[in-house]
């Protein structure tokens, strides 16, 4: 070892003495520390890289594994709003259409007043159509009748206004419609007012 320690300190001093002389040319002592040299700082290089690569690399990860999380939470959110969306677009029509109920009450009024050799009139025939109309365009809306006359009395979809006495039926159900209940899409939106068995 004391060798090698002599021949480095040798070679500095050979490599001063070049430097001093002013000689361009190198020996191959001085190569040889080049050479040494170079392989630490090389060593040193590949280890510095290698660490901020896999500094880069943890990067990387942590902000892919962040973009995927607000990627998925922003598709979620957009299918809630569409979702939401789609429930205030079904019922904005309630408002006209309880509007419109009244209208269709009246026309079930009238058809019951005309008497049957009247049925057969054209111009009555044209209001009942006109009734037809005005069930077809609720219907397309989402809107459907609640079926009472002979049903059990359900409290979600009928009102009682008024209990009749009937011996041959069982307390509770609807002998009489007064006023007909709708739905929109299966919410009640107007019960039915009727009149129930005693």
């Amino acid at each position: 070892m004391k060798k090698e320690e002599e021949k480095k300190e040798l070679t500095l001093e050979e490599v001063k003495k070049q430097g001093e002389e002013g000689k361009s040319s190198s020996s191959p002592t001085e190569s040889r520390l080049r050479d040494e040299g170079g392989k630490e700082r090389e060593a040193l290089f590949d280890i510095t890289i290698a660490r901020e690569l896999k500094e880069c690399q943890k990067l990387k990860d942590e902000y892919l594994a962040g973009w995927q999380r607000a990627r998925a939470d922003f598709l979620n959110y957009k299918k809630e709003e569409v979702e939401r969306i789609e429930e205030i677009l079904k019922y904005a029509a309630e408002g006209l259409i309880l509007k419109i109920l009244p209208i269709l009450d009246n026309f079930y009024l009238i058809e019951k007043k005309i008497p049957e050799n009247l049925k057969v009139n054209e111009n009555v025939k044209g209001i009942l159509q006109l009734k037809t109309q005005l069930q077809d365009f609720l219907k397309k809306l989402g809107v459907e009748e609640i079926k009472s006359v002979g049903e059990k009395f359900d409290p979600n979809f009928q009102e009682v206004i008024g209990e009749i006495e009937a011996k041959d039926k069982k307390p509770g159900i609807v002998l009489e419609e007064e006023q007909k209940g709708y739905k929109l899409h299966g919410k009640v939106i107007r019960p039915a007012k009727v009149r129930v068995t005693k």
